[in-house]
């Protein structure tokens, strides 16, 4: 793979207008941009000398003046279940994480947007690693690109083979909402026909409710939205999770509702992580069905996944069933989250990555103009 260099353009960075851009650059017409595009997305190819299709002086000058270079493989896990984990180098001291979660009918890429979180939700185990730096566009597009190298040991050289990632989830560490500026581009690369061409429905971006960027998302691009809520109320959610002190849940919702409805979206989906003796009462489930009633929602539980130093416990089977069926009763849409790869410390809310150097371990006003990207 070529390394890259102080005037190298990384072309997993560049969704197709700024790659015909680029192209242009070189003296190249726009299906140049969409060759190089079925190459490197569609056959995996990362070596411009094997894109036969290009003429010869277009090929040396990618040489000179491009490369496409992913994210370097720290260490690999897998897990009983099939479930595999990366860690994944950012630069000298950072490392950052994702996950795939192989199914009969799907395969699911779980992936970072940042380095670390600046989020603090006080479940997760990211929010404990503190935030150093957003991931560029081209290291998020990378890691997908990566994984299916890895999953599929080499890109089969045809345009015919069947799907390894069938799934994208913005799930991994991070709030991707604030690093708008490079998700946006490297969704639209997931999307594109020429890309890796992904269904709408099959990318999903998690977010824990930055409202402004909800709505910004909605004129930019179109993709599953799931929301982090945990708790039917404010004051719980506050504890839980502290983006809420500013975007409490009346007005987050307000964003999703008009998300859906600019997108002509089927639903919204809630995620629920359920925390013994704190937010999974039968009341506190009658809350939630009330909250979301009449709208386009569902919710997915998720059982808590534990790390060091937490004081949370995952909720006992009998109340999570209970808590299930009183939204059930009440009409709401409920799925249940299978826990996998925990065995690697790879399941919801345990990806830790390696984050040093931190710009802050906590939000605040300061912490959030840092971390928000827009």
């Amino acid at each position: 793979m070529t390394s890259p260099d102080t005037i190298a353009t990384n072309l997993l960075g560049l969704p197709r207008p700024g790659l015909e851009a680029f192209v242009a650059e070189l003296g190249g017409k726009p299906f140049r941009a969409r060759q190089l595009m079925n190459w490197v997305y569609k056959r995996g190819e990362s070596s411009f000398e094997r894109m036969t299709d290009l003429a010869k002086d277009f090929r040396a000058q990618l040489a000179e003046r491009a490369c496409i270079v992913t994210p370097q493989i720290v260490t690999a896990r897998q897990s009983a279940d099939g479930t595999r984990k990366w860690l994944l180098r950012a630069d000298a001291t950072q490392a950052f994480e994702m996950v795939f979660i192989p199914e009969p009918d799907r395969g699911t890429l779980c992936i970072s947007s940042q380095v670390g979180c600046a989020l603090d939700c006080a479940f997760c185990s990211t929010a404990q690693q503190g935030f150093n730096r957003n991931l560029t566009t081209a290291e998020i597009v990378g890691q997908v690109w990566l994984a299916n190298r890895e999953l599929s040991g080499s890109f089969a050289h045809d345009s015919g083979r069947e799907r390894i990632v069938t799934n994208v989830v913005l799930m991994g560490m991070g709030e991707p909402l604030a690093n708008f500026r490079n998700v946006v581009p490297a969704l639209d690369i997931f999307l594109d026909d020429f890309g890796f061409d992904l269904s709408r429905r099959r990318v999903t971006l998690s977010t824990s409710g930055l409202v402004p960027q909800i709505y910004k998302l909605a004129e930019h691009s179109n993709v599953a939205l799931a929301v982090s809520l945990h708790a039917p109320d404010d004051d719980l959610r506050n504890e839980l999770v502290p983006i809420n002190r500013k975007h409490p849940i009346a007005e987050m919702l307000e964003a999703c509702w008009h998300y859906i409805d600019s997108r002509c979206g089927r639903s919204v989906t809630f995620e629920y992580v359920l925390l013994e003796g704190v937010n999974d009462s039968p009341a506190q489930a009658r809350a939630l069905a009330k909250l979301l009633a009449g709208h386009p929602a569902k919710v997915n539980l998720i059982p808590f996944n534990p790390f060091p130093g937490t004081r949370y416990r995952r909720s006992a089977p009998e109340a999570a069933q209970r808590f299930r069926d009183e939204l059930i009763r009440r009409g709401v849409l409920v799925t249940v989250r299978r826990t996998r790869g925990d065995d690697i410390d790879a399941a919801c809310g345990q990806l830790a990555g390696r984050v040093i150097d931190r710009t802050t371990a906590r939000l605040g006003t300061r912490v959030f103009a840092v971390a928000v990207q827009a």
